[in-house]
């Protein structure tokens, strides 16, 4: 293939079909967005204005809703748009950009990921320095890190993939997916990109591990605990933070290294329009339903809306 050097767009071939189709796809990114907006508002929305929830198990939680409202914002307005209009171009300045954004919410709510079970290991293991240790400067510190740093990752990612020469513009994706990107590439242009990729599962893997040996440590300490009420409190704190890690973890590695091996691309276009929305989804519904402190604020707005219209 010849190297394209003056590209001005690429052309997203995800989901193809005719007028009626693409708006079908149109109507059910919209609905889809449309639970993944209220459902992260409404979690911001109970913590902020709910005094008890005033702790840094819940201040990082709204980064983490922030960052799922940036990942799929990143991407579901321009699938709409292109659906409905039955359009397939992106232009080369809003594909870098998608896919700096996008990089970046992504790597920060792994790292929100990551802080989250190193806060609940504090609280659970060494209840006593919880308040030291995790006092507000340092949150704010651990938080603003968390930020600069899925910033920086999703800089390196974005610049080097942008300055590789491209041997086609099609992606066969809905929006400019990195993996897909990496296939354009000309075939004298992959191992520029190894070693950001090599960098980029490592710290991955890194924070996967550093999760995993946390989990270890609360659960021992969990399972010496006298009082089954304590017991109890804990892992309603911990499992949720637990499924969220398990849906972010289980639906990148299905879409990215199970089933692109075993089924047909149209199909795997299915499954990365699931990773991108699905846990953006659920982790509000997860943490709605399984935290009691958060469902308990949820029920007291709820009572107090229904109260005001009796008023």
């Amino acid at each position: 293939m010849s190297n394209l050097t003056n590209i001005s767009n690429f052309v997203l071939a995800g989901f193809s079909g005719n007028q009626e189709t693409q708006i079908l796809y149109s109507t059910i990114f919209i609905i889809m967005y449309l639970f993944v907006l209220v459902g992260n508002l409404l979690i911001i929305f109970l913590i902020l204005f709910n005094h008890y929830l005033h702790t840094p198990m819940y201040f990082f939680l709204i980064n983490l809703a922030i960052g799922d409202l940036g990942v799929t914002s990143t991407i579901m307005p321009k699938a709409i748009v292109n659906a409905f209009m039955n359009s397939k171009l992106i232009l080369y300045f809003e594909c870098m950009t998608q896919v700096f954004f996008y990089v970046s919410f992504l790597s920060s709510n792994l790292f929100f990921l990551t802080i989250m079970a190193y806060d609940r290991y504090i609280a659970i293991c060494f209840p006593l320095y919880f308040a030291s240790i995790m006092k507000w400067p340092t949150c704010f510190q651990m938080a603003g890190g968390a930020w600069v740093v899925g910033f920086l990752h999703s800089a390196l990612h974005t610049g080097n993939i942008f300055s590789m020469p491209f041997c086609s513009n099609i992606i066969n994706q809905f929006f400019c997916e990195v993996p897909q990107l990496i296939k354009l590439f000309c075939s004298d242009s992959y191992l520029s990109e190894t070693w950001i990729l090599v960098f980029s599962s490592c710290l991955g893997v890194g924070c996967l591990l550093f999760i995993l040996l946390t989990y270890v440590s609360i659960f021992t300490t969990v399972m010496s605990m006298p009082s089954v009420e304590k017991k109890e409190k804990a892992f309603s704190t911990c499992i949720p933070h637990l499924i969220v890690v398990s849906l972010f973890v289980g639906s990148s590695l299905l879409a990215h290294l199970i089933l692109p091996a075993k089924f047909p691309s149209r199909l795997d276009q299915v499954f990365t329009t699931l990773y991108t929305m699905v846990p953006s989804l659920m982790n509000p519904i997860i943490y709605s339903m399984r935290n009691k402190d958060v469902k308990a604020a949820f029920l007291k707005l709820l009572g107090w809306r229904l109260f005001c219209k009796q008023c």
